[in-house]
């Protein structure tokens, strides 16, 4: 029997810009970027220089603190350019891809008949590792951990967000193939979150536990699905990665090659409707291969309009994005905004607007904050959009505080940025709730390790 896991707390934020359900293949992008700040908490030591020919799986960098946490490159083609910030920082690496992917042969296996340790070094030593993110802290896996589970959430209740069982649907063999390498992974369960209401492919996956999901965002969040099977204490850790990824695992313990294929979904009301569906592209293509149609003064999200980082029409999508979000920026002027029920075109988690008379209304969202920072001041509302059984308005303040008794005590091994999405969005303090948590958990690693 499957684990129910129904959420009555949250927001179910509808949007307006949903996607076709429709795949096509994506302009070939000309280069492709790996950035290092998408893995948290990797410091890149190259093993390539600009000029260098390579392959689609043939290793770029490694953790300088890890050496088993290997990125590869998700095409074949010659190192374009290295980018470097400040005191040398490695910002971008483009690659110019070939006309046609050369791979590297890594020879096929099958996981359920092989060594827990043979197919736990196939999976870093040819970099597929770093798809597994770490609990607590949501950083690259250690290869030298074992974790007690590992997760995979295959229902994003984000507004927005790619439905991943289409996205699967195709891949349904090397998904299957990929979750028996996870087994070999850990001594616990490989837990796979899912809709309990669609009748999907997914409940049919073997050697999972499942998870059927219910309620408004964040029930699809790992986070969430964490809490309730198997809360994180100190000490512990458990293991995440994301379901099309399971796939790019399966596919290369089938075939022998890395093949890096994203699909990536367009959304958002400032996307024209004819550009709005979904892509199969290469993890890290450039923007303008699949987003061809939208309007001017547009934000661009790689990711959802929660979590997601905000990126340029001539950048690359982030390494672990399925979503582009592309909504109005929100830098015009609104006649009379302070005044409360204005009108029913803003959405309000807080009942401010008279947009809480129509609860099935979709909205056209802009980045507009509609306010300034204030204090911390209105108790009870961060609650209603936590279903965790932490106390998230306290951990925020442990957080701002540098107090590490006190967030060890409050649930910070629990939780990561996007637990608290959220809050950030409807709390009337207007703070960067997400940031605070972030800075809490880096103080957290550099303490407590």
């Amino acid at each position: 029997m499957p684990i129910d896991v129904k959420i009555k707390k949250g927001l179910k934020l509808n949007l307006k810009g949903e996607a076709k359900n429709s795949i096509e293949q994506a302009q070939k992008s000309k280069t492709v970027a790996l950035r290092p700040s998408n893995f948290h908490s990797l410091v890149p030591k190259l093993v390539l220089k600009e000029g260098a020919k390579i392959k689609a799986g043939d290793e770029v960098f490694f953790s300088k603190y890890s050496d088993k946490t290997r990125v590869v490159s998700p095409v074949s083609g010659v190192l374009k350019e290295i980018k470097r910030g400040a005191k040398r920082k490695i910002l971008e690496v483009i690659i110019e891809a070939d006309d046609y992917i050369e791979y590297k042969d890594f020879g096929s296996m099958n996981p359920l008949e092989s060594e827990s340790s043979l197919v736990k070094e196939r999976i870093f030593s040819t970099g597929l590792g770093i798809f597994l993110n770490q609990r607590p802290y949501n950083i690259p896996a250690d290869a030298d951990d074992t974790p007690k589970a590992i997760y995979i959430s295959a229902y994003d209740t984000a507004p927005l967000s790619a439905s991943h069982e289409l996205v699967l649907k195709d891949k349904a063999e090397y998904f299957q193939n990929g979750i028996n390498a996870l087994t070999k992974l850990t001594g616990g369960k490989v837990y796979l979150g899912v809709d309990k209401q669609s009748a999907t492919f997914l409940k049919d996956v073997q050697n999972v536990e499942l998870i059927t999901i219910s309620g408004p965002h964040p029930a699809g969040n790992v986070g969430t699905l964490i809490h309730e099977t198997e809360p994180m204490n100190r000490g512990e850790r458990v293991w995440t990665i994301n379901p099309e990824d399971v796939a790019i695992i399966g596919e290369q313990f089938k075939t022998g090659k890395y093949n890096a294929e994203r699909t990536v979904v367009v959304t958002g009301s400032a996307a024209h409707e004819n550009n709005r569906k979904y892509f199969k592209t290469i993890i890290g293509s450039e923007v303008k291969s699949f987003l061809t149609d939208f309007e001017d003064n547009s934000r661009i999200i790689s990711g959802n309009v929660l979590t997601g980082e905000k990126i340029e029409s001539d950048g690359y999508i982030n390494f672990f994005s399925n979503t582009l979000t592309v909504i109005p920026e929100g830098n015009e002027y609104r006649m009379f905004g302070w005044v409360p029920f204005k009108d029913n075109d803003i959405h309000s988690a807080s009942k401010t607007s008279l947009s809480w008379l129509f609860p099935n209304k979709k909205y056209d969202v802009n980045t507009n904050l509609n306010g300034e920072e204030r204090a911390l001041v209105v108790t009870g509302e961060m609650e209603e959009m936590m279903p965790m059984d932490i106390l998230p308005m306290q951990l925020l303040k442990a957080c701002m505080a540098g107090d590490i008794e006190k967030m060890e005590n409050l649930g910070i091994y629990e939780v990561v940025p996007e637990d608290f999405a959220l809050v950030e969005y409807t709390n009337t303090s207007k703070i960067e709730a997400q940031e605070i948590i972030r800075n809490g958990l880096d103080l957290m690693i550099t303490e407590v390790g």
